[in-house]
């Protein structure tokens, strides 16, 4: 297809194309209920974020959005600065202009996570910038499978085991949208190809040092066993549903035992013993994400670990989650731990 031609798809909403189209219509409800006039395009050069920057520019046509689209460098790999070079100069051809950001922070251990909190704060600095307030990504239909899967290998609860919601907030100060959820990356894989031609593939999504590059690979073997994605996103649905259900109840349970004195959060034991480990587990994460503003939950067995110590009657203090632990009569207080 020729640069001319793809353009003009572009302006013309993906109307040449039927299963694309009903996937833009759905974008298109979906960023309008949002009512934001600036928006953040998380790019990365992969097909899903290609897809995504595609989308937004089609919509960008049809309403006066003011869209902005970047990429973070991570400068984890030797090619990533050309790399991202190269994402800029194809959308390029596509009337983009993206900003890009690259970390000079050296990232030594735990890196996939490490460049994910990198990435978003990032984001969120700029959205802070630009006075916007949410973050688009491109995660899809896999994505949610695949978290899944990474959970239920970690032992997670209920609420972990739900997945990503479509919208959540990172820092207190942006949200992050994902309005791709429900849609398969074969479909967005189109989506790149017919715009931009290719796209970037990124190393890191086949080295199998990674948990999320073994998880991945379990897709055939599980459709070959008769388990297909769209059954375990069925799941996922109804465990978000029930999900939703006890966080009425569980904000109702941390207003109740949970005080904040300045930069202090202290935890009423005697209310806490009578929770089940599922509740204790939210709580806990929940404090530390109310001190430190961390985006994810702590693995649920270091959690469990704490819960267990705190049942102790030799337990006096402890850390978790760069957070400070310390029983007292009838408390257990919570501060950040000095660096």
């Amino acid at each position: 297809m020729s640069k001319k031609n793809s353009i003009v798809n572009l302006k013309n909403n993906f109307k040449d194309f039927n299963d694309l189209r009903i996937i833009y219509l759905d974008f298109k409800k979906k960023l309008k209920i949002l009512k934001q006039e600036k928006l953040i395009i998380a790019v990365s050069g992969g097909p899903d974020s290609l897809a995504l920057a595609a989308l937004a520019k089609s919509f960008s046509y049809e309403h006066k959005t003011k869209i902005y689209y970047v990429l973070i460098n991570h400068n984890i790999r030797k090619n990533s600065g050309k790399e991202a070079l190269q994402v800029k100069n194809l959308l390029k051809t596509k009337k983009i202009k993206l900003k890009i950001f690259t970390n000079r922070k050296k990232i030594k251990k735990n890196i996939q996570n490490e460049a994910r909190l990198i990435r978003y704060t990032k984001l969120q600095e700029y959205c802070s910038k630009q006075k916007a307030k949410v973050i688009l990504t491109a995660h899809n239909l896999e994505d949610q499978v695949e978290t899944f899967l990474i959970r239920l290998s970690r032992g997670s609860g209920l609420k972990g085991l739900s997945a990503m919601k479509t919208l959540s907030s990172f820092n207190n100060k942006a949200k992050i949208y994902r309005p791709l959820l429900d849609v398969k990356k074969n479909q967005l894989i189109k989506i790149s190809r017919l715009v931009f031609g290719k796209y970037i593939k990124d190393p890191s999504n086949y080295n199998s040092k990674y948990l999320r590059t073994n998880i991945r690979k379990l897709k055939k073997p599980l459709e070959q066993s008769g388990i297909n994605y769209d059954q375990i996103i069925r799941s996922i649905n109804n465990l978000a549903s029930s999900s939703s259900t006890l966080e009425s109840y569980f904000k109702k349970t941390f207003k109740e035992i949970v005080r904040k004195r300045k930069n202090l959060l202290l935890i009423n034991t005697t209310k806490f013993n009578c929770l089940n480990n599922e509740t204790k587990m939210t709580l806990i994460n929940n404090s530390i994400r109310t001190l430190k503003g961390n985006y994810y939950n702590l693995r649920s067995k270091k959690v469990m670990n704490l819960i267990n110590n705190l049942s102790n009657r030799n337990f006096s203090r402890s850390t978790l989650g760069g957070c400070l632990f310390i029983k007292k009569p009838g408390y257990l207080t919570l501060k950040l731990e000095k660096k």
